[in-house]
């Protein structure tokens, strides 16, 4: 837990990061640059479906609107706070001369992001789209 709160002061304060083993190459700070956008371009797609569901679907049976856009939205608001957090963790292993650190996350992203797509086809199947 403690080194949890640690990351999440790194968030905020970056530049401490620079405290930590010595300054890797650039070029894989700055890759690790591109994989925090690209989860954060992730985490816009899942909120900006979320909403998609919840507007454009009226005719969708209430539990099943809210529940499919909930999904969405509850993922990308995991999926952009997961990007700052592996950000960190990487940047710190890489100063460290560590191993990257792993992570379940991305199974877990693709198994919600599955059981939408999923439900979804039971909406178009059952016609519930409109």
């Amino acid at each position: 837990m403690i080194e949890f709160a640690r990351n999440v002061r790194l968030w905020f304060a970056p530049e401490r990061v620079r405290d930590e083993g010595e300054t890797p190459d650039y070029r894989f700070s700055l890759a690790n640059e591109r994989t925090f956008l690209a989860w954060l371009r992730t985490a816009l797609a899942l909120i900006g479906g979320g909403f998609a569901v919840d507007q454009f679907l009226p005719d969708l049976p209430w539990g099943w609107r809210v529940g499919l856009a909930l999904a969405l939205l509850a993922s990308g608001a995991l999926c952009s706070l997961r990007a700052v957090s592996h950000w960190v963790r990487c940047e710190r292993a890489m100063r460290k001369g560590e191993d990257l650190p792993v992570s379940r996350f991305p199974a877990l992203l693709s198994v919600v992001i599955a059981l939408v797509a999923v439900a979804m086809v039971v909406v178009v199947f059952a016609g519930w789209a409109g």
